[in-house]
């Protein structure tokens, strides 16, 4: 029967849950701290796919399903080959994730996994209150990922775009695919006056996963994805032999929401909940990565635990970048062709890492048609 009290409770087993106990596990500094894990679900499906870039060999790459030195980025007019600079495109499947944070969760005495639903957080004192749906427990510290009722209910105050997604992963009966690069985005199939385009990983020479996406305000009808990727698989690859071995769907949102707002003394939102999505791409998986350390340094050094967790230069970046495509959602090829055509993909990456000087900052966004954004800029003064 697990205690009912803990040095830190993290609500979600999900990528950023996950990470977070990962890096505390990982830490002599914890050893002797208690650490719980609430999640309702077992995680064992593979139910997501999450990629993300770095330099170097990386803590997950033995878990890793393919890594991708080289991309691509087409749009009507032409294909750029990114000059990645050292960087590699990374895929971990959310099974082999779930697997292998279990693995380690295992060996660690001070940590227990509950599979259990979180009804009520309450925050007292010098320690928070859990109730879930079977038990009570006690934390001095909660680090929750269940998203705010704030964030559903101020649908007129904030801009959200979505980027939502279904992908196919097909195979093919003769060689058709690069599989030493992805593409990033490929415009040259899009849903009319909108952000559309196709993401490609390919995972050999005859299999590949092709999602359909969209950066827009707006849903479509899940047959709609499926007839943009037959039509591309038919009159762009070419293709008529070819068989769907699974799919994959998803909605994540792009907003400038001030997730960050809920955060407490004692109570931190992470992942989506916390704002670790990054609003202008909705790239998560390398911010739970980095953000996980920055709470774990925190936690050490005696400070808030979402102290310096974000850069406001950066969140006004992507603020303005939400508000050109909510305007004009027929922009975005335009927008991307421009920062790619403009820009290596090591300046690229590192500016989405929030890695990059101010002056690397204004090059890329001098990248940029101008009006556009001057005036979600202008726009921005009456949120």
């Amino acid at each position: 029967m697990p205690t009912s009290h803990y040095d830190y409770a993290i609500v979600g087993a999900g990528a950023a849950g996950l990470n977070l106990v990962l890096t505390l596990a990982g830490d002599p500094y914890f050893e002797k701290k208690q650490i719980l894990i609430l999640e309702p679900d077992a995680k064992v499906a593979n139910d997501r796919t999450w990629c993300y870039w770095e330099k170097g060999k990386g803590q997950y790459d033995e878990i890793t399903t393919k890594i991708w030195p080289k991309a691509k980025f087409i749009y009507s007019k032409d294909e750029i080959d990114l000059e990645m600079s050292g960087y590699q495109y990374k895929m971990i499947q959310s099974a082999n994730f779930y697997h292998h944070a279990k693995k380690v969760i295992e060996t660690k005495g001070n940590v227990t996994w509950v599979n259990d639903k979180v009804n009520t957080i309450e925050e007292s004192g010098s320690e928070c209150t859990i109730v879930t749906e079977t038990a009570t427990y006690m934390a001095k510290f909660v680090f929750d990922s269940r998203i705010s009722h704030e964030f559903h209910n101020n649908n007129d105050k904030y801009l959200r775009l979505l980027q939502h997604f279904k992908g196919w992963v097909i195979r093919t009966e003769k060689d058709c695919f690069d599989e030493s690069a992805f593409t990033m985005m490929d415009f040259r199939l899009k849903w009319p006056q909108s952000t559309s385009f196709m993401y490609i990983l390919p995972l050999s020479k005859r299999e590949a996963l092709l999602e359909f996406t969209f950066f827009s305000p707006e849903l479509v009808k899940e047959s709609d994805y499926e007839e943009y990727i037959k039509k591309y698989i038919e009159d762009i690859l070419n293709l008529d032999d070819y068989s769907i071995t699974s799919e994959e769907k998803g909605i994540i949102p792009m907003s400038n929401f001030p997730f960050h707002h809920a955060n407490t003394e004692r109570v931190t939102k992470i992942g989506t909940a916390g704002g670790w999505v990054k609003p202008s791409s909705g790239y998560s998986f390398k911010n739970a990565i980095n953000y996980s350390k920055q709470i774990v340094s925190n936690l050490k050094n005696g400070d808030r635990p979402d102290h310096k967790l974000f850069k406001k230069r950066f969140r006004k970046y992507d603020a303005l970048f939400i508000d050109v495509l909510w305007h004009n959602n027929e922009l975005g090829e335009e927008i991307f062709s421009d920062m790619y055509r403009k820009n290596n993909a090591n300046r690229i990456f590192s500016f989405l890492d929030e890695e990059t000087t101010f002056f690397q900052e204004v090059k890329i966004m001098n990248s940029f048609r101008k009006w556009p954004f001057t005036k979600a800029l202008l726009r921005s003064f009456t949120y």
